[in-house]
């Protein structure tokens, strides 16, 4: 088996322009840019370097506390109590105090508006395995293992700062995903502005989340903060039918990291576009096959593909069929086969997976001995292929 590549001139004539203007350069130290519609990363920049979280890790205890919700663990409207630990935090909070007994959404809209440590405290000892806020810190690290956040390791529920609390930022972005994936009915709360808890400190009553009510389609989702972090963002937008989600750390300040959210958000939805590119069942080129009662398949992509794009972009690139060749039969319908690979400028190149047209069924005996006499006379008249 031999590996072939076959270039030819893609149908539908992309080109990538050689100078990659649409590039971001971003203030932010640590900065990934996701389109969540297509799953396309549209920036990296040290988005695997463990960091520092402050509250954006409330993320974390926030999906644990949705997960909770949704297996009956937890109920909307249950009251939870509030610890002498959970009190005692400063910073952020609700201003909580022991003689509370605060309904679990007065919580969430809490951490998710107010950034409330005490409260993600509260939630964190409903939910421990031990009762304590460190045993929630221990589930958190081994359920963000499960979610694929490798970069991850908890060290309490809201991001307080601790020599063991990092997160990367593209395990901020995985995590800001699967929110938006899995819990469609409780991602809502994320947009809100303002809450007002109990009259108790209005001072500490907005959100912080500089996109809301300033960037069109901006809807979520957490900020963060602490001397050794300086300011960070999880964004998130949608327009028309794409959907933005960002991670940024380590601005300066909280005008920094408004002005580079919103430069950021703009430039992800105005630099590129999605584009057709094929549809299901061109035929995009044809593999020899071994020892089948046909020489050749057709490769075509099983489902129309659509794809991002720089919008500076124009006509007639060439694009790859790789395959792994000749073929052995039998050969199904609908058997992956190879991909078709085309360059997107500074993007990852876009991968399609390639299916056989039809079914391939092994030859008989005399299309066998024909296929191995043509291959030996090959050899033959080939002095330079003539080993095996």
């Amino acid at each position: 088996m031999h590996r072939l590549i076959q270039t030819f001139l893609a149908i539908f004539y992309l080109l990538v322009l050689g100078v990659p203007a649409y590039a971001f350069e971003t203030r932010a130290t640590s900065a990934f840019v996701l389109d969540q519609t297509t799953g396309t990363v549209l920036l990296n920049k040290n988005a695997d370097q463990p960091l520092p979280p402050a509250s954006m890790s409330k993320l974390m205890t926030l999906y644990m506390a949705f997960e909770a919700l949704k297996d009956g663990r937890l109920r909307i409207d249950e009251r939870l109590s509030v610890s002498q630990h959970a009190m005692s935090y400063q910073g952020s909070t609700m201003f909580l105090n022991t003689r509370d007994k605060v309904n679990v959404k007065d919580l969430l809209l809490g951490i998710i508006v107010l950034s409330g440590n005490d409260a993600c405290a509260v939630i964190a000892e409903a939910l421990s395995p031990d009762g304590t806020e460190a045993g929630f810190a221990r589930l958190m690290t081994q359920r963000g293992q499960q979610l694929g956040m490798t970069n991850s390791t908890f060290a309490n529920s809201n991001g307080w700062p601790a020599p063991n609390h990092r997160m990367s930022m593209r395990d901020l972005a995985l995590l800001a995903n699967r929110l938006i994936s899995d819990f469609p009915e409780y991602y809502p709360m994320f947009a809100e502005r303002e809450f007002a808890f109990d009259g108790r400190a209005p001072q500490n009553k907005l959100n912080r989340n500089p996109l809301l009510g300033s960037v069109p389609g901006a809807d979520g989702m957490k900020t963060g903060h602490t001397e050794e972090a300086g300011y960070g963002l999880v964004g998130s937008a949608k327009q028309g039918d794409r959907r933005v989600i960002f991670v940024i750390s380590g601005l300066g300040s909280a005008q920094a990291r408004a002005e580079e959210s919103a430069a950021i958000t703009n430039w992800a939805f105005r630099q590129f576009a999605e584009r057709d590119v094929v549809k299901s069942g061109t035929r995009l080129a044809e593999a020899p096959v071994w020892m089948g009662d046909a020489p050749k398949i057709g490769l075509v992509p099983e489902h129309d593909v659509k794809a991002l794009f720089p919008v500076l972009v124009s006509m007639g690139v060439e694009a790859e069929v790789v395959f792994d060749g000749p073929i052995a039969a039998p050969v199904q319908k609908g058997q992956q086969l190879g991909e078709l690979v085309i360059p997107r400028g500074d993007l990852d190149p876009l991968r399609v997976p390639l299916v056989a047209e039809g079914d391939v069924l092994r030859g008989g005996f005399v299309n066998r001995i024909k296929t191995v006499s043509t291959l030996l006379m090959g050899r033959l008249n080939d002095p330079a292929r003539g080993s095996m």
